[in-house]
């Protein structure tokens, strides 16, 4: 059975490094190149779709941890942290179905409000809505069972969740939305997602090599200020575009 459960889990690490690396090379296409030529919307699609077969071989990841901690994580049997199997199904079971449900959410609303921009309460689709719910379960998850580990991190990240989902209904329910609030939800959803994905990549595959790493607040705080810095400029960049021009000056 703990064979087994291995097998399955090594299966899904492999898949999950192959889909998040196209992920993540693809991520920087849109955010450099030409916004809404063929090659941001060839490589936003790619992203997506990478980043959606990432999150899902996460969520596998996180199960067969929970199923089996020690089993499947044997290099860490002598680690001053991880050895209790609890630390590692609360940081690699519990967190990473907290960050694996984060990446498909935010894929999911980047998605959807590029597809329903002209109506944004079109978005709250009952998969959509259920996502949401999803999120805020698993971030509160993430926050009790970091709470009893005793780990400020797995509490500190949740946060993030729980903002996700508020920003996500004011987009599908703000009752006057702009024009150009739906670029602004695209970057946010899809900027984030990608935060997401470089988090997880940064923090939990420095494990395999160096596992005292996971919990460096170093390695959560860079791809998250990067990603936080993208946002607000690409954002910005939108607001200025659409901002109403005065009226010529006469001469």
């Amino acid at each position: 059975m703990i064979l087994s459960t291995h097998l399955v889990f090594e299966v899904l690490v492999a898949c999950h490094i192959v889909t998040g690396t196209v992920g993540l090379l693809s991520f920087w296409i849109p955010i450099i190149g030409r916004k809404g030529g063929k090659s941001h919307r060839q490589a936003g699609k790619l992203f997506t779709n990478a980043l959606l077969l990432t999150g899902l071989s996460a969520i596998g990841i996180a199960i067969t941890t929970l199923t089996d901690p020690a089993g499947t994580h044997p290099h860490l049997g002598n680690h001053t942290v991880f050895r209790n199997p609890d630390m590692i199904a609360g940081v690699f079971g519990w967190m990473m179905l907290y960050l694996a449900t984060l990446t498909v959410n935010l894929v999911w609303q980047g998605r959807l409000s590029l597809k329903h921009r002209r109506v944004h309460r079109n978005s709250g689709t009952p998969f959509n809505l259920f996502l949401q719910l999803a999120l805020i379960l698993t971030a509160a998850n993430c926050a009790a069972v970091g709470f009893q580990l005793q780990q400020p991190m797995m509490m500190a990240m949740s946060l993030v969740g729980f903002a996700t989902v508020g920003t996500n209904l004011w987009f599908i329910y703000k009752p006057s939305p702009r024009t150009h609030d739906y670029i602004k939800e695209h970057i946010k959803s899809l900027v984030g997602a990608g935060i997401s994905v470089y988090t997880a990549f940064f923090a939990f595959g420095a494990v395999r090599l160096m596992p005292e790493l996971a919990l460096t607040p170093t390695l959560w705080a860079v791809p998250l200020v990067t990603g936080l810095g993208l946002i607000i400029y690409h954002q910005g960049v939108v607001t200025r575009q659409f901002r109403p021009r005065g009226p010529a000056l006469e001469h």
